[in-house]
Order: C-alpha cells, then structure tokens, then sequence
C-alpha cells in the first residue's frame, strides 16, 4: 500500500529526518504533531517477530521506534467511521512516525531483534477500548510470543466498535441546554444537570469519552450577585478556569458562554474585540470566565445577550403579563437585541461542526436593536394585546419605584460579523419571538 495515503481516516504516516554520524544518529521524535501528550510508552521486543495487537484504544497514538524496525499495523475499529473495518501496513523504522487516531487498532511485529517500539498517548491509561484478532493481519513473520489476551481476541466481523466520543453539555436544564436537546441526539451528547454535574467542583469522569464541553451552566442573578459576589465568582469565574484546565489536560475542545454584561455599554455596538468593562458584580464574575476559558488551546467562548427559550426570562414574563391584563412598566433605555436560545444552540453547533477557528464569537439573534420597553409591546402585539399597555420608564424611575437594581449597560448590541462569516446566519428575533409565542 501506499505508504503516503493510508485508506483509514485520520491515520497519517511521517517521515523524520535522521541526523547520522560516526556517532549513531539523533531525530527529533516528535515536535508538536496532532497531539498533547499524556504518557509515554516504550515496549521492548527481545526476539524477532514478537507480535502486539489488535487494541483500538479510547486515545490517539503518535508511534515510532528507538532500536530495530517493527512492521505495523492498523485497523479501523471507530464505530461510524467512513472507512470502519479498513486496514493498514506498513515498516517502522527509525525515520518514520505514525498518527493512530482513537479507534483505530494498533499492532506491531519486530522485525529485529531487540526492538524497541515507543509511543506517546494523550490520554493517561485506562481500561477499556476495542480489540479484534492479529489474524485480521498478513504478518512477513510468523507471530510469536503473543499474549494470553491478544490469541483471544475476536476477529472483526464478531468485534465491539470503539463508540464515538460525544459532547458533555453542563447545566443542561437550563434554557440554553433545553435547545441543544434538539441540535443532538443522546448519542452525540452528554447532557447533564446543575445536580449531576457541579461545575464549582468537577467530578472525576473518564474523559476519554469526550471530544467537547459546553458549560451552559452560569450564576444568572444579576441582582443576586451584587450581594453574593463569592457565589457568583465562584460559579461565572472559577468554574470556566477548572473547565480549561480539564480540557487542556485531555485535549478537548471548551464552550463556554458569555454575556453582554462585560460591556459598560459605552459603545452602541460591541465587536469580539472590545475589552471588558463590567458595571457590576455578576458582570464581573462573566468578564473573568470569559477570559479563564479562553486559557484552554481549543475554545470558544460565545458571547450572547437577553436569551430567551424554554424556561424563565424576560418574554416569558412580560407574555405572562400580557395574558393576565397587567400593565407592566419597563425600562426605555437600555438597548440590546434578543437571542433565541434554539439561534444559540445552532450557532454553537455549528462552530463545533465546521471547525470554525478558535475564539471568541458573539451569537444572538439578528435583526434591528430595540431597548427592553420596545422588546415587550413586540411580546404584547404577538399576544394580541395592546402595546400601548406597555410603559416606558427610565432605569432611574424604575429603581425609584421598584428598588435600584445592579447596573445594567445602556446598549447591549452585539456585532455579528465574525459569526456569519463563518457560514452562520441567525434568524430574525423578531421571527423567532412570533415561533416563541406560538408554541407557549
């Protein structure tokens, strides 16, 4: 076969540059390839054709060898995969490195005498994985000193593929985790709950499973926050820094949402460059787990503004208002648009389907800007009620009459440029409000 364009997805073959002299020779094995490493693995081989495999381990591989020639062997065991049951051969030697993708079996045969065979991994070892037989394989020798375990696996018509890793979804009962319900099925995600899954304290998972975290789990009480800073701190700021950490050390892709509340809203549009510039406690605590999750290597952090979806938020309550007849007064200068949760959750997928580049991106809604008073007679005319019922007040009249509240920015708007050149269009929230109010 042809060493250069290996039939199974994923599985690359790499040519290293030997540096020889009188000496012996020195290569430089690895050099940032694919990987992160977790461990390194060595297996020395006394004898010729000395025979490992198959194992299809839940981690990548980055293989090669120190002393001797091995003649490897791959087969894909990935359950799903376009190229699942192909197999693949070639010579090792000290010239040459493979990339194993997880789920693909690795074999090797020495073809020498004390050989030895080493590999980087990243992830630390666990049980578990796929097997199927050595059989599956033309070895140029004849196997020996195999292992109790490697004679007894299946061959691999009678095998267990290597299941795909899937998405862990954090505070998945919230708005936001009730749309990704309907972007992915429970076999692309994890979703799990605030009582399951405490992102403050992260409970030990064999991570192995995974290829992505998306933390839509948040302290959202911007007027709690002002009086419990610590929780809010510990839930908006510390719990994104665990979670980069987590996601460097296993090498997976972070999610992590945040608001317009970083903003002072001094500018009437906020771009993915701006700085952060937070009026209150709550917005302070998402300024800093929007900076600690841009920590992890593969992130996105997704900036969104006044969601709305299956759960509590402001339409749900003024179309509750509207139905009970009650007149509500809301604020008239603070300027922002909407976001649809189900706009977020495609907008999410979407950056995780394409492999957009890593980064910070706005998502919401499209459309025109409209301050909160404007956004509730949309709520109250798709009710089929009065507008007109809706009073405008200023924030100040507003706290004057109901308590102050913390400081909210005055515009909120958030620029959609970056998100829609990479193929994303959000529908209308206007649109999207109408869909909202009809399925109540």
């Amino acid at each position: 076969m042809n060493s250069h364009n290996p039939p199974i997805e994923g599985l690359e073959v790499h040519h290293l540059t030997l540096h020889e002299d009188n000496r012996g020779w020195f290569k430089e094995n690895w050099a940032g390839q694919k990987l992160s490493p977790r461990q390194q693995n060595v297996s020395f081989n006394a004898r010729r054709g000395a025979t490992r495999g198959m194992h299809a381990e839940p981690w990548d591989k980055w293989v090669s060898v120190a002393t001797g020639r091995v003649f490897g062997a791959w087969v894909d065991m990935r359950e799903g995969s376009p190229t699942y049951g192909e197999k693949f051969t070639c010579e090792i030697g000290p010239d040459t490195a493979v990339f194993v993708p997880r789920g693909v079996a690795n074999g090797f045969q020495a073809l020498e005498d004390a050989t030895t065979y080493i590999y980087l991994v990243n992830q630390r070892y666990s049980p578990g994985g796929a097997f199927c037989s050595y059989r599956e394989i033309d070895w140029p020798l004849t196997p020996t000193e195999l292992s109790e375990k490697d004679l007894s696996h299946p061959m691999l018509c009678d095998a267990v593929p290597l299941p795909p890793r899937r998405i862990l979804v954090t505070g998945a009962d919230g708005q936001l985790g009730r749309a990704l319900r309907k972007v992915w099925t429970d076999a692309e995600a994890h979703f799990i709950g605030h009582a399951e899954f405490d992102i403050t304290r992260p409970p030990e998972l064999d991570w192995s499973g995974y290829w992505a975290i998306v933390n839509c789990a948040a302290y959202n009480d911007v007027n709690g926050a002002e009086n419990d800073r610590a929780g809010a701190w510990r839930v908006n700021a510390d719990a994104p820094a665990k979670l980069a950490s987590i996601s460097n050390a296993h090498d997976l892709t972070l999610v992590h949402v945040s608001s317009d509340y970083i903003f002072d809203g001094a500018l009437e549009v906020h771009d993915e460059a701006e700085t952060a510039s937070p009026l209150s406690a709550y917005g302070a605590s998402k300024a800093a787990g929007d900076t600690a999750a841009q920590v992890a290597r593969r992130h996105y952090v997704v900036r969104t503004s006044w969601v709305f979806g299956e759960g509590k938020n402001f339409m749900a309550t003024m179309a509750d208002l509207a139905q009970r007849g009650v007149s509500p007064k809301v604020v008239c200068d603070q300027r922002g648009r909407p976001t649809y949760a189900e706009d977020l959750a495609k907008g999410i997928a979407h950056l995780l389907a394409t492999g957009a580049e890593y980064g910070v991106y706005n998502i919401s809604s499209d459309g025109d800007a409209a301050t909160r008073d404007e956004i509730a007679m949309a709520v109250y005319i798709a009710m089929g009620c009065d507008p007109s019922d809706v009073h405008p007040v200023t924030t100040e009249q507003y706290g004057a009459e109901f308590g102050a509240e913390a400081p909210r920015p005055r515009e909120s708007t958030l620029a959609l440029d970056k998100i829609k050149a990479t193929g994303f269009a959000p529908s209308n929230w206007r649109a999207a409000l109408a869909l909202y109010v009809a399925l109540r």
